[in-house]
């Protein structure tokens, strides 16, 4: 079985179910850090639709971020892969498959640091993309111009950007567009002021640094799909359906959603709009991570510890069982919709979009994955919704304040090892995993306190009392103590599903 490549791509008899590849060669136009599965179901998609929809009429290169990484598997098929896209809309499955031909290459700095500095060369050349994690947007004291390459990635930013300024001899519009994708906040802020304290720190020309600042854009971006990568357990039916073997077969949901925050006439060069990709240009992104965090993430918070402990594993189990659909519906329609500042249509609707993604029957998420580090998420995605509720409504949230004492609840454990507090659920046992800090609280509190309704009490007053958890005294916020006392109470007395249809 040939596997798959752009010479194979021109002999194989694709089925009827695999919309084909376009391997027209296209001019480098985008410059990616990042040759991860997210960033191929993602950016690479739509610059492929772009490119198919005649509108843009460039392809990508690939630069390997760190040393151990995918661009050799890349370059022996030529850029190519095929992404399967998969999901329910409006309650019907759709499956969508195609060869995805947008990469023309990729580039190992780390063996070839000359190819990297040459691709600043490219006249072409206008996009910068990345997703380094949300490690890799840091400043590191350790960067050295004289590196090949400087170890991270701002450093490698600099030294490409210095290269380029430098071969065009700093003349006006050479500069680039950044768009990162890495998840933190302000990411293209960030990204640039570290780019400048580096220039700086190296000593480089005033002249580089006011070109960096003047003829470069660094947006902010935020991006919404959830890539599930390589389906090892299918690889094989799938290259026996495909006809051919694909080391970086590729899968992810149908919704996808990319917020920039940058100028307005970058829309018509970047025209991912006419490709109809769901795309917002915007002046100020932050109503829409507020929605994201809000009702996407914060569903997923508000909802992980409850159903965890009334015995549910993954979200596809959420949705299917009625209990827990309707506490976590009930907490997005009845307390963290109400109180948010955009249109009620845009929010019901996104929060529809989001019910119907947690339900794709072909994405299986773990609640214990999610739970991760669930104190600083509920103080970042849900606490938001909870005060500002309580401050409009002059009442506490129900559901939203169940779900804070459903959290404490699954942080209940006296064994602490291997970074882990271990809880228990029905005759089992469970992993809590967060910071040494936040697990030795716990671990302190529920020896300290009993489970009778007194006890549960001062157990909830103590946890939100605890400023090092939530940055302020929620004990503090009228009616929170008692009612997440009183939850705590009815969880310990009629465990936590029954508990759940008492509060429904």
């Amino acid at each position: 079985m040939k596997q798959l490549s752009r010479e194979a791509a021109a002999a194989i008899d694709f089925p009827p179910s695999v919309q084909v590849p376009d391997l027209t060669v296209r001019p480098v136009r985008v410059l990616q850090f990042g040759e991860g599965n997210f960033l191929r179901g993602f950016v690479d998609w739509m610059v492929d639709r772009m490119n198919r929809a005649g509108v843009f009429n460039g392809s990508i290169q690939i630069v390997q971020p760190i040393p151990r990484g995918m661009v050799e598997a890349l370059n022996e098929q030529d850029g190519l892969y095929t992404l399967f896209l998969r999901g329910l809309k409006k309650g019907s499955v759709i499956e969508q498959k195609e060869v995805i031909a947008s990469i023309a290459g990729g580039i190992d700095p780390f063996s070839d640091f000359n190819a990297f500095l040459m691709a600043a060369e490219n006249p072409d050349l206008r996009f910068i993309v990345s997703n380094t994690t949300e490690a890799g947007i840091a400043y590191s004291k350790e960067d050295r111009p004289e590196g090949t390459p400087s170890a991270s990635f701002p450093g490698k930013i600099v030294q490409l950007l210095y290269h380029r300024f430098s071969a065009f001899k700093g003349a006006a519009n050479t500069g680039f567009v950044f768009l990162p994708c890495e998840l933190i906040d302000r990411n293209g802020d960030n990204l640039k002021k570290i780019v400048l304290r580096l220039a700086e720190e190296w000593k480089m020309p005033e002249e580089f640094r006011s070109w960096i600042t003047e003829d470069n854009v660094f947006c902010n971006t935020l991006v919404d799909r959830i890539v599930t990568g390589y389906p090892k357990e299918k690889a094989g039916e799938y290259a026996e359906e495909l006809g051919y073997q694909d080391k970086l077969l590729n899968t992810g949901e149908l919704f996808h959603l990319w917020v920039i925050e940058g100028p307005a006439e970058l829309k018509e060069e970047f025209p991912l709009h006419a490709a109809d990709i769901q795309v917002v240009w915007t002046e100020d992104m932050t109503p829409y991570r507020t929605r994201k965090v809000r009702i996407l993430n914060g569903a997923h918070t508000m909802t992980v510890p409850a159903a965890y402990l009334a015995g549910m594993d993954t979200v596809g189990e959420c949705l299917a069982d009625n209990v827990v659909a309707s506490f976590m519906k009930r907490g997005l329609f009845d307390e963290i919709i109400p109180v948010m500042s955009m249109p009620n249509n845009e929010l019901t609707g996104y929060a529809d979009e989001v019910l119907e993604r947690f339900a794709n029957p072909f994405i299986t998420h773990y609640l214990l994955d999610i739970s991760l580090n669930s104190v600083s998420k509920f103080k970042a995605r849900v606490l938001p919704s909870l005060k500002d509720y309580i401050a409009r409504k002059n009442q506490v949230p129900r559901y939203l304040s169940f779900s804070l004492a459903a959290l404490i609840r699954f942080y209940k454990g006296s064994e602490l090892q291997n970074g882990s507090l271990t809880g228990t659920r029905g005759g089992g046992t469970y992993r809590v995993t967060d910071n040494q800090e936040v697990l030795e609280f716990f671990r302190n509190l529920w020896l300290k306190y009993g489970t009778d309704n007194e006890s549960l009490r001062q157990a909830a007053a103590a946890v939100l009392s605890e400023t090092q958890l939530w940055g302020e005294d929620l004990s503090r916020l009228p009616g929170l103590v008692d009612s997440v006392g009183f939850h705590l109470d009815n969880i310990q007395r009629a465990g936590m599903l029954a508990a759940i249809k008492n509060l429904l």
